[in-house]
């Protein structure tokens, strides 16, 4: 599918009733909610045995009290269906506007390549839907490769595991849980064969699995996703807000006494997202945040014009100094998965309250829409 699809789509619309939709997952809540305080209809993509969250506990009521923030709800019996011919005429038929969050990717792509996804979604993206691929380490000009060409820090790699001379993670895929990967912490050769052979054992790791896997540096330091939007209609980048990670069973593993660690060192890491919670910046790292975005917005419209447009996150950790800086270890180049953003003071400094990422989404539709400028926010 080309730009040129997009374009059409759109002169077909309908654009006093434009909806932002979404896959009933990760942050579709928050799209709904953002889509409601703009004015806008808001449509959430479910599949079979999801659906509770959207079509009852969430849902819009009217009477007796007005409550709930999802306007309609598209069931499907699988999460891939939505690239059928007959579902994308529905969506077409709605007015849709689709924001991918990362379940989309992950759960198609167990089923589609993204040329596949690319072509079969034909309803407008809000944002650049050939970028979405740059979050795979196997794809060509990967996020690797767009924070190289950001010249932005990212942590070590080492080619293979006799080179290991430090503390590393090491990612790979799950055995059993294709859209997850295991990770295990090692610091040399020996007892990175020593971890992956009881791994493999236990049924969490594959011989493919490993032969695939990164292995990086660990970086010491707390963690923060740095949520950026990037508005076209303006001109320019914002930061949402910052948040860091609760993650199983790495949760478990920091609250335990050390005395009783050594009882749990052959108990696998787990990364399971589990939840986010709001984390400030000193404001003297601000002024070098907002660098490292900008110069990620121009690695991105470089590599892939027109680049980011909207939500993207650089989810890093601080390293100690002098001076403390940023060390990039994923980015995510769609809606982030926290709406908790909103908690911190960022969006507003800027705009006078606080405004979530999906209601920043809604503005920036709205003012695209509304000054005839969606073909520079939709592909």
């Amino acid at each position: 599918m080309s730009l040129d699809y997009a374009a059409k789509a759109i002169a077909q619309y309908d654009h006093k009733k434009l909806t932002l939709a979404s896959i009933g997952s990760h942050s579709a809540l928050e799209v709904a909610y953002g889509a409601r305080a703009q004015g806008l209809r808001n449509l959430v993509i479910t599949a079979k045995g999801r659906e509770q969250t959207y079509t009852r506990h969430y849902r819009r009521v009217e009477t007796p009290v007005p409550r709930g923030c999802v306007d309609d709800v598209l069931e499907l019996d699988t999460f891939p269906e939505i690239l059928n011919p007959a579902v994308q005429e529905q969506l077409l038929a709605r007015n849709v506007v689709f924001l991918a969050n990362r379940s989309f990717e992950v759960y198609l792509h167990q089923k589609h390549n993204y040329d596949e996804i690319e072509r079969g979604m034909r309803v407008p993206f809000f944002g650049n839907r050939y970028l979405l691929r740059a979050e795979e380490r196997d794809e060509p000009g990967n996020q690797y490769a767009l924070m190289q060409k950001a010249g932005i820090r990212y942590p070590l790699q080492f080619d293979s595991p006799e080179s290991i001379d430090r503390l590393v993670m090491v990612k790979a895929p799950h055995a059993k849980v294709s859209f997850e990967r295991a990770f295990f912490m090692v610091s040399s050769p020996l007892e990175f064969r020593e971890v992956s052979v009881r791994l493999i054992r236990e049924g969490m790791l594959t011989e493919a699995g490993l032969h695939d896997a990164v292995i990086e540096e660990y970086a010491l330091g707390p963690s923060v996703n740095l949520n950026f939007f990037y508005s076209p209609i303006l001109g320019e980048l914002e930061l949402s807000g910052t948040d860091t990670r609760r993650q199983t069973n790495l949760e478990g593993f920091r609250n335990v006494p050390p005395s009783v660690l050594d009882a749990l060192k052959n108990v696998p890491m787990r990364l399971e997202e589990a939840g986010h919670i709001a984390a400030t910046l000193t404001e003297s790292t601000l002024e070098k945040a907002f660098e490292m975005g900008e110069r990620f917005v121009a690695a991105t419209r470089e590599a892939n014009a027109p680049g980011v447009i909207g939500p993207f996150a650089l989810q890093c950790v601080i390293v100690a100094g002098p001076p403390k800086d940023f060390v990039c270890y994923d980015v995510s180049l769609r809606i982030p998965g926290s709406p908790g953003t909103r908690y911190t003071p960022y969006s507003s400094y800027r705009w006078g309250r606080d405004v979530s990422v999906g209601e920043r989404i809604a503005m920036e539709l709205v003012m695209a829409r509304d000054s005839k400028r969606l073909a520079e926010i939709l592909t």
